[in-house]
């Protein structure tokens, strides 16, 4: 038994004492975490060798994912560029497609001996000669950009580094690209690595040292900027963010100019997203006083909020994305959490509905203005993606690709219900199961949420799900506030001081589940990941007594210190800051770190993180483990799963997910009773 060490930290927060005897666990490199993480990983090796259903998983797994799966292509100079992975590939390959035939542009497998770089994002030159290819390694979120020749097939000499979260903005003349990037380690302090975003244009043959700086802010160092070209290549665009609030401002100037960008919309008062211009009448979808979104047009030339005009009107339900295409728009609009698609002129009248086949979520868009249409993949929690080519002028549907899985589905079915909140609110929740599933209060579930950063929860495929579902099992969603589900109120109806909705929608689910005798509270799983590792964190510590297991992936769960590491304070916009005295106070009642009691029995737990996660530091789950281990009544199942060469999630190769799925249904096999 390893011997664990505790500082005597002790922090003043706003006259709140509040301890912290692991820190030294934020050192990933120190002698001590190094020892206590092997230790661990010892620990979780152990609990894992005794389960006997992990082969038979492996093997069913493998099954199941072992069939091909189609990304929304891109035309590009009247050639189709797709990716497709064709089963258990590590990562998925990018094909020049010629009617039956397929080409290999960029095969990420070659790029390492195990799948661990991905290809994270790509993109053509106007005239179709070049791809730029950003990739990642071991899901780090830094990435590098490097430059292919299709005409030659061979990669160029350059060389981009120090970049993430960048887009990749190719010149009209294809002489280059605009991106952002960071400053180099080592230039600046270690907490500025992440600040100081810049934006440079990258001229084919160059070296990086010599690039262009395009747009600088340092008197803002907590900017950053997103650089594209307008619709009629006349203007170089930016949208500057603060971390991930969904506020943002716009800037612009025309492509060839020098002169300082024009701050179209500065206030960041609202969302603001570029759908399309003609000439200097510029359009964008925005949530300003409108939760569920509207289309306006500004004139550059009167630019006064008091000239903006209304396009589209706030409908009933939320604008989700807008596609301008040849003076139509393509909206997806979000309908009780599954999409909807509407084409629209661009005058605001209203054109046509697109029917789409299933209940579900549209994964990607990509247009054709040459052919006017457009691709789409859709998908729900029984159906992989399943491309789609939408012709605007004959209002055709028609299949590009889909993918033959190996299992039937015609024996289960989603079902989608409305369950109350504490407060009263209705949230919808998901439900896939085996049909004619009996009601007896015995069926093993995992209920799946996130929560937060406005991103939605809609029906989407996990082959993984397929081996839970003909375990006998339920497969759970819950549309908690703090996503975009509703719009923006529902959004904010789950943040900042407002977060503890969140627990309490998650937390009523479970027991919705209970009541209504699809389980019981010992066949009762929950499941999250990032922001839901912090969800299912809290609700566990809050409501021990109503779960059999909880898998906690990539956490945050040290809500003072969590803005201190990596781009931790990125998301200060949602959660708060513990160094603002009106903020701490919230963010201490339910930080699970902060939470945990003597001597209280909690579920079993599996908290899983990766060792090169740069995202979520693997210190909130190590913080995490070592206090339940500390803390909680011995009887208390504590397991942490510590990956090698993974991230957060980015580009992680089939063969880790695969793995992955393997301990959590081990976990659950032995521990939901």
């Amino acid at each position: 038994m390893l011997t664990v060490k505790k500082d005597t930290i002790v922090e003043d927060y706003h006259g709140t004492k509040v301890s912290d005897p692991y820190r030294w666990l934020e050192d990933p490199n120190s002698t001590e975490t190094v020892e206590w993480s092997n230790w661990m990983g010892e620990q979780c090796k152990d609990y894992f060798s005794h389960i006997n259903s992990r082969n038979t998983d492996r093997k069913r797994l493998e099954e199941l994912w072992n069939f091909p799966k189609y990304f929304v292509p891109k035309k590009i100079k009247d050639k189709l560029y797709i990716q497709k992975n064709d089963g258990l590939q590590n990562q998925a390959v990018l094909f020049l497609k010629d009617g039956d035939d397929e080409k290999v542009v960029l095969d990420p497998n070659k790029l390492s001996e195990d799948g661990t770089v991905a290809m994270t994002n790509y993109a053509f030159s106007k005239d179709g000669r070049y791809l730029a290819y950003a990739t990642s390694t071991h899901g780090s979120d830094w990435q590098e950009i490097r430059l292919l020749d299709l005409s030659t097939g061979k990669n160029l000499e350059d060389h981009i580094q120090h970049v993430k979260f960048t887009s990749i903005t190719w010149a009209p003349d294809s002489t280059g690209f605009f991106y952002s990037r960071f400053p180099e380690p080592g230039s600046v302090a270690p907490e500025d690595e992440s600040n100081y975003n810049k934006v440079f244009f990258h001229k084919i043959g160059d070296k990086q040292t010599s690039d262009q700086l395009i747009h600088e802010q340092p008197e803002d160092k907590e900017l950053m900027f997103s650089s594209f070209i307008s619709d009629d290549d006349k203007y170089l665009c930016l949208y500057v963010f603060l971390g991930t609030a969904t506020e943002n401002q716009f800037y612009l100037r025309p492509i060839n100019s020098d002169e300082p960008f024009t701050r179209l919309l500065d206030k960041s008062d609202a969302e603001y997203q570029y759908v399309t211009n003609t000439d200097t009448t510029f359009y964008f979808k925005t949530d300003l006083n409108t939760p569920n979104g509207k289309i306006i047009s500004i004139d550059l030339h009167n630019p006064d909020p008091s000239n903006w005009k209304d396009i589209i009107p706030e409908p009933s339900d939320v604008i989700d994305f807008v596609v301008a295409l040849n003076n139509k728009l393509v909206i997806g609009l979000l309908h009780d959490a599954h999409h909807q698609l509407k084409v629209y002129n661009l005058d605001g009248t209203f054109s046509n509905d697109v029917a789409l086949p299933i209940l579900g979520s549209l994964t990607d868009i990509s247009r054709s203005k040459e052919d006017n249409e457009i691709y789409f993949g859709l998908t729900s929690f029984l159906s992989p993606t399943v491309v789609y080519n939408y012709n605007l002028d004959s209002k055709k549907l028609t299949v590009f690709a889909e993918s033959d899985i190996p299992f039937d589905i015609s024996d289960y079915e989603t079902n989608q219900i409305f369950y109350t909140s504490k407060d009263g609110t209705k949230v919808p929740m998901f439900l896939t199961h085996k049909k004619g599933l009996a009601l007896n209060g015995e069926n093993p579930v995992i209920l799946y949420g996130y929560g937060g950063f406005n991103i939605n929860m809609t029906p989407a495929f996990n082959p993984a799900i397929l081996r839970w579902l003909e375990k006998g099992g339920i497969y759970a969603v819950a549309n908690l506030r703090g996503g975009t589900e509703y719009g923006e109120e529902w959004h904010r109806a789950g943040m900042l001081e407002n977060k503890q909705n969140v627990f309490d929608d998650f937390i009523s689910a479970g027991e919705w589940l209970i009541e209504n005798k699809y389980t019981r509270k010992e066949k009762l799983s929950i499941m999250g990941g990032s922001n839901g590792g912090l969800l299912v964190a809290a609700c566990m510590v809050q409501r021990p007594d109503l779960y059999g297991a909880v898998i906690c992936r990539v956490p945050v769960i040290d809500m003072l210190r969590y803005h201190k590491f990596t781009i931790g304070r990125y998301w200060v916009p949602e959660y708060g800051s513990a160094d603002n005295p009106e903020q701490f106070p919230f963010l201490y009642k339910y930080s699970p770190l902060h939470n945990i009691e003597e001597g209280v029995k909690y579920p079993p737990v599996l908290i899983a993180t990766a060792e090169s996660d740069d995202r979520v530091v693997p210190a909130h789950a190590k913080k995490f483990a070592a206090t339940l281990m500390e803390k909680a009544n011995k009887e208390s199942t504590v397991v942490l799963r510590l990956e090698a060469k993974a991230g957060h999630g980015l580009g992680k190769p089939t063969s880790k997910l695969i793995e992955e799925w393997v301990d959590f249904y081990a976990f659950l096999d032995k521990e939901l009773q």
